[in-house]
């Protein structure tokens, strides 16, 4: 099956399901790589799901894409477009209700899988849009609250479930950054599991089976 052409360039690994409307996992990399990085975890997911790749919307030099830009500098350090940011969240949400359309898949079974960049991205869509997302697989990222829609706070959140993990050597995004979510979460009556690994910025084997388990158990 070739891709529809949508708003975003993805990859795409099809639903063996014989329902009419399939249930969907759409994934979204991080800085710097692009859709076919998390796509290699796409032959072990269940297969009912049809599983999407998308590619981040802005190109980096000499290769690679982003969700947002990350600056560098001697006064500010690092820092994250927020703004940037803002219009991503909002292009990946524009994306799931194109790709719901486009491929008849089932509103109330979306779930979400990201890594570092798209993972941010991953908790500001669900916690913004709660009404178009049932998982979220949250890795090695955070949760940044200035990305979140302002209203946020007065939408239902009830249904979602995270599963967020990380590394306990990540050099990248400090596990005491990631370790915020689950209180987060909690906070707004969100079931949530948070696992740490003895890795860096990545993801093991154990990691993947362990959020492998908890997917299965919730679609």
């Amino acid at each position: 099956m070739s891709p529809t052409p949508l708003s975003l360039e993805y990859l795409l690994r099809p639903s063996n399901s014989n329902i009419e409307k399939k249930p969907a996992l759409f994934m979204f990399h991080g800085y710097g790589s692009n859709e076919e990085d998390l796509f290699s975890f796409a032959p072990e997911l269940p297969e009912e799901l049809m599983v999407f790749s998308v590619k981040a919307p802005y190109s980096l030099e000499p290769f690679g894409h982003a969700w947002y830009a990350i600056n560098f500098d001697a006064e500010q350090g690092k820092w994250s477009d927020d703004e940037q940011a803002k219009e991503s969240r909002d292009k990946i949400a524009q994306f799931i209700d194109e790709a719901i359309a486009a491929y008849n898949l089932d509103t109330s079974n979306i779930t979400l899988l990201g890594f570092s960049q798209g993972t941010i991205l991953s908790y500001a869509v669900a916690l913004s849009y709660p009404e178009k997302v049932k998982n979220v697989i949250a890795l090695s990222g955070y949760i940044n609250q200035k990305i979140l829609a302002e209203d946020y706070q007065t939408k239902d959140h009830s249904h979602l479930n995270f599963y967020s993990s990380h590394g306990q050597v990540d050099q990248v995004i400090p596990l005491e950054w990631a370790q915020k979510a689950p209180e987060f979460l909690n906070e707004m009556g969100i079931d949530n599991t948070f696992e740490e690994f003895p890795v860096g910025h990545g993801v093991s084997p154990q990691n993947f089976y362990s959020f492998k388990k908890w997917l299965v158990e919730r679609i």
